[in-house]
């Protein structure tokens, strides 16, 4: 079996890469990203094809003019979509990262090879509804997604062999959109155990509270902090690892002034497991996302996770074992998930060995690119 694999940047696409080229199944992977950016992940590169000239620059000098944004946006995903149209190499089946593989999908079905639409978030059109409530919400401007991406992008579901997807909460959204059950399948991410691991200790005078992602209204950051003020606890502080949106500006500011708080920016990854180490718990509110990895990375360095409902996180570990799973855009909640754990040493003990636990028998990126390979298998032998 020979697959064939795209994706507008990076993503999980190459973990599955590795695990596709382990298998002997891979033939080539398309990426916007440059080749210096993708050198250090473990393919060959005759296997790694690129078409940075549009999304490589967005990724430095993206335009704040909303307008002129979607409108690169717009062409990056097209004319990458159409290089990989032109390029797609002989082979039984394609996967695209949803979003960008609709030309490709032609291409694919008039040479007689299987389309696999690969989606990381929520049914596109569950996450303009969701984002749009959420901005509303908190009175942040927003314009949605753009009518001709979702357009695009449900183009994509319907012409698809088959699409996959992360989570049961992703799943869930695709049948209230009503996609068939059929065409959908379920494929949990996994999180690579030679770069996640405990790696440091925790102080027992403290009580440190994680957030790691980019700080925006989807990421659901303004309830952690909410919920974190109502925490109890001497010697409490929260660490937020990630880029700040220009939309969340306004509504951090007041908490920027508070010791207690620390906003880190971005991190590279390799640094993540000493921090996620020193950590007594994660906190995920996230109001849409498919299945966070920093979840399972963070309990490969056995810190438990407090997530949302909206995360994934039901496919990941189990509520009031590994961590806790909290109803979306509810501090309250949050708050009172937080105040166990810090006034119960011995349930961040328990969590903690449960989470490394549950982590380890995932098994890395094995057992999702076993699941792929399974997936790809089934398409090409009905």
């Amino acid at each position: 079996m020979r697959v064939a694999l795209s994706t507008i940047g990076k993503f999980h696409s190459f973990d599955l890469a590795r695990q596709m080229h382990e298998r002997g199944a891979l033939t080539s992977i398309f990426s916007g990203y440059p080749w210096f950016k993708l050198k250090n992940d473990g393919l060959p590169r005759e296997k790694v094809k690129t078409f940075p000239y549009l999304h490589a620059p967005y990724m430095q000098f993206a335009p704040q003019t909303t307008s002129l944004r979607q409108l690169w946006e717009w062409q990056d995903r097209v004319f990458f979509d159409r290089y990989v149209a032109k390029h797609l190499p002989d082979c039984d089946v394609f996967c695209g990262l949803s979003g960008s593989g609709l030309h490709t999908s032609h291409a694919a079905k008039l040479q007689g090879i299987k389309y696999v639409c690969d989606r990381g978030s929520t049914h596109i059109r569950f996450q303009d509804r969701v984002l749009r409530e959420e901005y509303e919400r908190w009175r942040i401007p927003f314009t949605g997604i753009s009518p001709k991406i979702i357009r695009r992008e449900e183009a994509e579901y319907e012409a698809a062999d088959i699409i996959t997807v992360p989570s049961t909460f992703v799943l869930n959204t695709f049948l209230e959109e009503g996609v068939s059950r059929e065409k959908i399948r379920l494929a949990p991410y996994g999180v690579d155990l030679e770069k996640f691991y405990p790696c440091a200790k925790r102080s027992e005078n403290e009580f440190r509270v994680l957030f790691v992602g980019g700080l925006s209204a989807r990421k659901g950051v303004s309830y952690l902090l909410c919920a974190f003020q109502k925490l109890r606890r001497e010697g409490k502080h929260l660490t937020l690892v990630g880029s700040v949106s220009a939309e969340i500006e306004k509504t951090i500011e007041p908490f920027r002034c508070d010791s207690r708080i620390t906003f880190m920016g971005h991190m590279p990854q390799p640094e993540l497991k000493t921090i996620m180490s020193r950590s007594h718990v994660m906190v995920l509110p996230s109001v849409e996302e498919g299945l966070a990895c920093v979840q399972a990375q963070a309990m490969a360095c056995g810190c438990p996770v407090i997530a949302s409902q909206n995360t994934g996180a039901e496919d990941l570990f189990s509520d009031q074992k590994e961590g806790f799973i909290v109803p979306v855009c509810d501090a309250d909640a949050i708050a009172d998930r937080l105040q166990s754990l810090a006034d119960d040493a011995r349930l961040q003990l328990r969590m903690s060995e449960a989470a490394l636990k549950r982590v380890k028998s995932i098994g890395g990126w094995g057992q999702y690119g076993q699941r792929m390979f399974d997936i790809f298998s089934e398409l090409v032998t009905a």
